[in-house]
């Protein structure tokens, strides 16, 4: 053993003096490997992340990277999945963002080096909410919703979210919820909340307001008290509003800011102004001028552009890079990179990332991630050192104590998301095209216009009368608070006082018929909820749609409409004006109330509509011009429910019938449907009786809407004008369109003659107007049994595409003019169709009324009228950019005195 150690001696000394004589050579790739990588670690950047619960992180990314880098190491940090509503804030100055100052916070660029952006990044970055959701149920992730609650949160807390004191105490309720569950007498004293910091200048009258509406949120778990938190945050008008400083033409100061709906513009923390993304046309900017311009009104002749006076070049391209962003995330499909040019000037920045889009789309796909994590308590205070004669003070004097975190599971408690309503694809998949620069007003797809969108009916479901709705901020009273409470499954208990003037604030609609009772009963239900009323301050909020199940104790579902209303007017003479109401909420639609005129509607008497003021037409317009500039209108649209939920359509699914339906899933009410008399092929035709009563006149439109006949049913569609005594059919169809066939041309040609077994037609005239969008034709049709003749006036709309809305707002006004004028010949019902009989006919009988309205000079919601519709005949007006368009034609009527309002009316 010695012999061989000294014979391996031997041979490394030789070995090592030939290498020193360079006859050999030795290179050590992997120590050289691990010295480099060490250099390039220690060359690289080091940043911190500071989250939102006050937590930190220190990320490594090497100094050439690009933003992306270290927006996916933060992603991967959290595990969010829905992580394009986020981003990364950051200074070059060190301040803190408190204030909402984008001229001092910046958004990192994920498309540009970090080095570049952060330079020796000596501050930190901070991971914050950067597009802000419109709607919660649209976070399908819990995790993602819990982020966007820390958010807002902080928000409140660091005085960018201004709210009124109500407000502020429901939301900081929630927050209570959300942290220490129900209330517990016997755990939480008088001063339980005192030690948490819940809201700005927080005293002791607000917390014994939290501690009151804390008490009312029993049973939530924390995913279900952040949902409500975050729901009634969105309605607050600063809520996810990027504040830019700005002066107008007068150098009056004003703050821009950034949404999802489109600028909005404050003037002392007042909103003043709102231009929706689908009124401007047009976002630039040159040095420290911004601009915007506006969509052209039907009754403008010229362009509208605004300009803004920014204090700064750079600020006044930070508001543009936020506009291009938000419209980006939240209007288009995908992002649209403009065509640059080599020499071409100006801004080459684009939004590089995901839209809310492509992010809810692909979430849905990926389904539901179960996962645990530990929520974040609220910061805590010392009481002791906050006196009452300054409130100010309990603020400033914050000290952060530890205080332990609860786990909590997803996969049992999770709330769950709202799912949209299915749509069919467009063909066009129309967006913008150029980025930054907003040369179109397309709407996308979940955005409050969606004007592009076109809903299937198809797979009809009524909401489902369990799902929860969020209401509106309740006021504290010490005296009558209002109150609710489960009472089963599905049903709450509702404790209504009345106001001052004695009056609930709701009207109800709906009961058991006494005239026919074979028709069946109707649910009891909330037609109209008045703003600023017992009703609409309960909590939770009486919401229009929800079904009265008991009035004081009393089961009303089979109750006469007049006995209901007799139960609440006696309320108000009896225990104080105590009304008890359960409800089963939501059995109509969910969603947020629309805005009203202020005035009230109240159930007196048979529920006759309180008296209109003198400006209440003005008012409604106004409401309507608003509607259609946010998009407000629009989102209530889609909320309505397609298919009455208590009307059956039975009779069209029959074997024997279901063959003479164009569309399998567009079928009449059985209620309203046009019964045949003396048909060969039975008493089945798909049409349905809609009446359109004119408000504070004697007026009743009556129409049949029906589908365009097919050649099977020819003969059941004259056999129904020659029963109805009908002498006017409107025609909104094309035979053919898009190589299909829409409707069956059911009518001879110009002097023909057409027989069937109870009746025959004649063509006698034929002329198209001067526009060529319109044909008109006279018929003769001939009863066979008596040889009685009668005229019918055959109006057919040329230019309407199916799903689509005319192209000239001008000539539809002028053609339903001319319907208007045909109704003075004939009290019979005027027979509309077009293909389905739904969309275009739901849109000429929505504009007619309320023409008629206008006329009347009584106030004008198509939103009533679409319900009211579609309590006759389901479905009416197809979809979205259809009901814009007839919103836009009835404004346009108003505003260029199409029809001139009158007191009077004579027919």
């Amino acid at each position: 053993m010695y012999l061989s150690l000294c014979l391996d001696r031997t041979m490394i000394e030789s070995l090592s003096r030939r290498a020193l004589s360079g006859s050999s050579g030795t290179y050590h790739v992997h120590a050289l490997e691990l010295a480099a990588a060490r250099e390039r670690k220690l060359k690289g950047l080091n940043v911190t992340v500071t989250f939102l619960d006050d937590t930190e992180h220190t990320f490594h990314v090497e100094k050439r990277a690009k933003g992306c880098v270290l927006l996916d190491q933060v992603y991967q940090h959290l595990e969010l999945v829905e992580k394009d509503y986020f981003g990364l804030q950051f200074s070059e100055k060190g301040c803190i963002p408190i204030n909402n100052k984008p001229e001092c916070m910046r958004w990192l660029d994920p498309s540009k080096s970090i080095k570049k952006q952060l330079g020796n990044c000596q501050y930190p970055l901070f991971f914050r909410v950067k597009f802000y959701v419109s709607d919660p149920s649209k976070l399908q992730e819990e995790y993602t919703r819990y982020q966007f609650y820390l958010q807002v949160r902080r928000d409140i807390l660091e005085e960018r979210l201004h709210l009124p004191p109500s407000t502020a105490c429901l939301l900081a309720s929630y927050s209570v919820q959300s942290e220490i569950g129900d209330y517990q007498p016997d755990e939480h004293g008088p001063n339980y909340l005192s030690h948490l910091q819940l809201v700005p200048g927080q005293s002791d009258d607000m917390e014994k307001k939290i501690a009151e509406l804390h008490k009312l949120h029993k049973g939530q778990l924390p995913a279900d008290a952040e949902f409500n938190f975050l729901d009634h945050a969105k309605r607050v008008d600063m809520y996810g509003v990027e504040l830019h400083r700005a002066k107008d033409n007068v150098n009056k100061d004003l703050e821009l800011g950034v949404t999802s709906i489109g600028l909005v513009v404050f003037q002392n923390k007042i909103r003043i102004n709102t231009f929706s993304w689908s009124k401007i046309m047009k976002i630039s900017f040159k040095r420290r001028q911004f601009f915007i311009q506006l969509r052209r009104e039907l009754s403008e002749s010229y362009d509208t552009a605004l300009g803004f006076n920014m204090e700064t070049y750079r600020s006044s391209k930070t508001l543009w890079k936020a506009c291009v962003e938000h419209h980006t995330f939240f209007r288009l499909h995908s992002p649209k990179i403009r065509r640059r040019f080599p020499l071409s000037l100006g801004s080459k920045f684009y939004y590089s990332g995901r839209t809310e889009f492509q992010t809810v789309s692909e979430v849905k796909q990926r389904g539901r991630l179960e996962r645990k994590f530990v929520r974040s308590p609220s910061k805590y205070v010392i009481h002791q050192t906050v006196t009452p004669a300054k409130v100010e003070d309990k603020t400033k004097s914050l000290t952060i104590t530890s205080r332990p975190s609860r786990p909590y599971d997803n996969k049992v408690t999770s709330l769950g998301a709202k799912e949209p309503r299915k749509a069919w694809e467009d063909d066009t998949h129309l967006s913008d095209d150029d980025g930054g620069f907003l040369e179109k007003t397309l709407e996308g797809p979940f955005s409050p216009g969606l004007a592009g969108r076109v809903l299937s009916y198809a797979d009809e479901e009524a909401p489902s009368p369990t799902t929860n709705e969020l209401y509106d901020t309740p006021p504290y009273s010490a005296s009558h608070s209002p109150t609710s409470q489960m009472v089963e499954e599905g049903l709450v208990t509702i404790v209504l006082h009345p106001d001052e003037d004695g009056k609930y604030g709701f009207n109800v609609k709906g009961g058991a018929n006494r005239d026919i009772p074979e028709a069946g009963d109707l649910p009891i239900l909330v037609s109209r909820v008045a703003p600023n009323t017992p009703a609409d301050r309960c909590t939770p909020r009486l919401s229009e749609g929800d079904q009265v199940v008991q009035i004081n104790g009393r089961d009303v579902t089979h109750t006469h409409h007049q006995t209901v209303v007799q139960l609440i007017q006696e309320a108000r003479s009896t225990n104080e004006g105590k009304l008890v109401l359960v409800i089963k909420p939501n059995v109509l639609y969910t969603g947020e109330e629309y805005e009203e005129p202020p005035y009230q509607y109240v159930p007196v008497g048979e529920l006759i509509r309180t008296p209109s003021p003198s400006n209440a037409l003005e008012q409604s317009m106004l409401l309507l011009a608003d509607g259609i500039a946010s998009g407000a209108l629009i989102s209530q649209y889609e909320l309505l429910y397609r298919k009455h939920p208590d009307l059956t359509c039975d009779e069209a699914v029959k074997p024997k019938n279901i063959n003479k339906n164009r569309y399998r899933d567009i079928l009449p009410y059985d209620t309203t449907r046009v019964i045949l008399k003396n048909a060969s092929s039975g008493d089945y035709v798909n049409a349905n009786y809609v009446n359109m009563h004119v408000t504070s006149t004697d007026v009743t439109n009556r129409y049949i809407a029906t589908q365009g006949p097919l050649q099977s049913t020819t003969e059941d569609f004259w056999q129904m004008i020659l029963e109805e005594s009908c002498t006017h059919i409107i025609m909104l169809t094309p035979i053919l369109e898009r190589g299909r066939n829409k409707c069956h041309m059911y009518w001879p040609n110009l002097g023909e003659t057409m027989t069937f077994p109870n009746c025959t037609l004649k063509c006698t005239c034929e002329e198209t107007d001067d526009s060529g969008s319109i044909i008109f034709r006279d018929f003769i049709l001939t009863d066979v049994k008596n040889n009685a003749e009668r005229e019918i006036k055959h109006m057919k709309y040329v230019d309407w595409p199916d799903h689509g809305v005319p192209d000239s707002p001008e000539v539809f006004l002028n053609f339903i003019e001319r319907v208007r004028d045909a109704r003075k010949e004939s009290a019979a019902p005027f027979v509309v169709h077009c293909s389905a009989g739904i969309g275009r006919t739901g849109v000429l009988i929505l504009m007619e009324t309320a023409m008629c309205l206008i006329e009347a000079s009584e106030p004008v919601y198509p939103l009533d009228i679409v319900q009211a519709m579609r309590q006759q005949r389901a479905m009416m007006i197809q979809n979205a950019s259809q009901y814009r368009f007839v919103c836009e034609s009835v404004h346009a009527a108003y505003t260029q005195k199409v029809v001139k309002p009158r007191n009077n009316i004579t027919r």
